[in-house]
């Protein structure tokens, strides 16, 4: 079964940096699409980043420019950048997974989930 466990979540001043991580086990990066989604307060789960082997990654208009999705093979494990973090950048970020390949943004085309780690920014 596929398990994701985030870290790195926080609070920290606009402008400021953090770096998520996630923990990936029983999906080969090779063979995984892999992705990080977060949701606001009263509102819906959106797309942030995207990675796919040999493709490279895809990432929403709102963080273009600021965030930088990478993974590490040898340690299984997604990260997500987040720099020049702005308030409306707050929420719960998601690392998710299917064992399909190809870049996504949508909700649908994953299976698997963490079960988040909170972002604000103030």
């Amino acid at each position: 079964d596929v398990q994701l466990v985030e870290s790195g979540g926080g609070s920290v001043q606009a402008g400021g940096s953090l770096t998520l991580s996630c923990a990936v086990s029983g999906c080969a990066f090779d063979n995984c699409r892999l992705g990080w989604f977060r949701q606001a307060p009263g509102q819906e789960r959106e797309g942030v980043a995207t990675l796919a082997p040999f493709v490279g990654s895809v990432y929403a208009d709102s963080v273009s420019g600021r965030f930088i999705i990478s993974q590490n093979n040898a340690e299984n494990k997604l990260y997500l950048q987040m720099n020049d973090l702005k308030p409306e950048d707050t929420g719960i970020y998601y690392c998710a997974a299917h064992t399909e390949l190809g870049r996504s943004l949508q909700i649908s085309s994953y299976r698997y989930w963490g079960q988040g780690t909170q972002v604000t920014v103030s």
